[in-house]
């Protein structure tokens, strides 16, 4: 059933924008460090969600020391016993591309026509099919000026949530259980989950809203892990370097980089195909350090890439006379296995998409989301598009449609839950 109209698409707009132009972008090298949040900035964000959810009527709400938002809507009288579940976005927006002054662009009834934004940024249909489903509809889309990412990765999975928890609060003739609601902080830096408040949640089910297109049904993400491969060299006057046996580190890492296999990275693969991402480097004479994403759908298929990158390390630091130490450090699982010995959780929510008229789209995330690390810990957690487009870019843009969508599945959601 559609429940969102026009009146609560125009309240989830307003919540988004409000959301957005708060700078909540996260450290993940202070993340990495075990600093949590690793800008105390998120806070921001979550002070205002704090006091919204108390707005609504929601109980228990509470900022954790690690800054996590927590809060529970009441279950419907009579529906106490109802097992409860969660619903988690994250308040953090990527590292690549700043956050800070976020000015959001509204487009009503979008024609097709080629968007020209700052810093020569180009949003054309012809080059996006997203995009032009949303000129075909005629939708309001929300787009950045250039200058800035969007936040829609996950501000729209937030404004979402809270659409939806206003529409229950406000309707009481839709019956349902106890719904727990976190909003996490450094989900982009991988550490979403590092003090999550397990010890507040009763719920043993939990659904991210941190998808993209609408339609998106995900219960299956990459294994990942990262590698930290520092190289170490040694440094003479270059004018007598042969004599004096110069090994330059920064020479290993680029031919460290430069040896990565070109078909199995992220620009070359899609798909369950997985891939070596390097995406930082340190470099001098004397040490180097690059800091490399390895992903893969199989267990098998990331112990070979672990030990691919292994042998390229050494193989490298011996050809040069250098030396080599190699870090691997688990990020998160993929979450299919854990999820399929709870089916009910994944098909209660393919329900929830039949209902909302919504066609699911059962694909892989090449990715992941804090559902997986929460379903490493026990707690299945699939994921949900919310309508948002281009993540970690200037050219982020946003489906005010599709965002109304999601916010319907999350009301269907809580009426099929509750029914049980």
């Amino acid at each position: 059933m559609k429940y969102i109209t026009q009146k609560e698409q125009n309240e989830l707009l307003e919540r988004f924008l409000r959301y957005v132009k708060i700078y909540t972008t996260s450290n993940s090298e202070k993340a990495d460090k075990g600093i949590q949040p690793s800008e105390e900035r998120e806070y921001d964000l979550a002070n205002i969600l704090a006091e919204e959810l108390k707005a609504l009527g929601l109980t228990g709400i509470q900022i954790t020391e690690h800054c996590y938002v927590y809060g529970a809507l009441p279950a419907s009288a009579g529906l106490e016993k109802v097992p409860p579940y969660c619903l988690i976005a994250h308040m953090d927006t990527a590292g690549e591309v700043t956050g800070k002054d976020v000015k959001p662009q509204i487009i009503k009834n979008y024609d097709g026509r080629i968007l020209e934004l700052k810093c020569g940024v180009t949003l054309d249909p012809a080059k996006d099919a997203a995009l032009l489903q949303a000129a075909q509809e005629k939708d309001t889309i929300i787009t950045t000026d250039g200058t800035t990412l969007l936040g829609a990765d996950d501000k729209a999975g937030i404004a979402e949530i809270m659409t939806c928890l206003a529409y229950l609060k406000a309707h009481s003739e839709i019956k349902h259980g106890k719904i727990e609601v976190i909003f996490s902080p450094d989900e982009e830096t991988g550490h979403g989950m590092d003090n999550v408040p397990l010890n507040l949640l009763s719920s043993k089910r939990a659904y991210t809203v941190d998808g993209g297109h609408i339609g998106e049904l995900e219960d299956e993400c990459f294994n990942a892990w990262k590698s930290d491969i520092t190289f170490t060299g040694h440094s003479v006057h270059t004018g007598s370097a042969r004599e004096g046996g110069l090994v330059n580190a920064v020479t290993m890492a680029a031919s460290f980089v430069a040896n990565l296999p070109r078909h199995e990275a992220p620009e070359t693969t899609d798909n369950v195909q997985g891939f070596y991402a390097p995406l930082e480097m340190d470099c001098s004479i004397e040490k180097s350090h690059i800091m490399l994403l390895l992903r893969d759908f199989t267990l098998d298929g990331m112990e070979k890439r672990k030990k691919f990158i292994t042998s390229l390390a050494k193989v490298t630091a011996d050809s040069f006379g250098g030396k080599v130490e190699v870090v691997h450090t688990q990020q998160y699982l993929n979450m299919k296995e854990k999820l399929n010995e709870h089916p009910e959780v994944v098909e209660d929510l393919f329900t929830a998409y039949k209902l909302s008229d919504i066609t699911p789209v059962n694909i892989p995330i090449r990715g992941g989301t804090d559902g997986s690390r929460l379903t490493e810990m026990g707690i299945p957690t699939p994921n949900i598009f919310t309508g948002g487009h281009n993540y970690h870019s200037r050219s982020e843009w946003a489906s005010l449609t599709q965002m109304a969508s999601a916010a319907d599945i999350l009301i269907n959601l809580a009426e099929i839950i509750g029914g049980k």
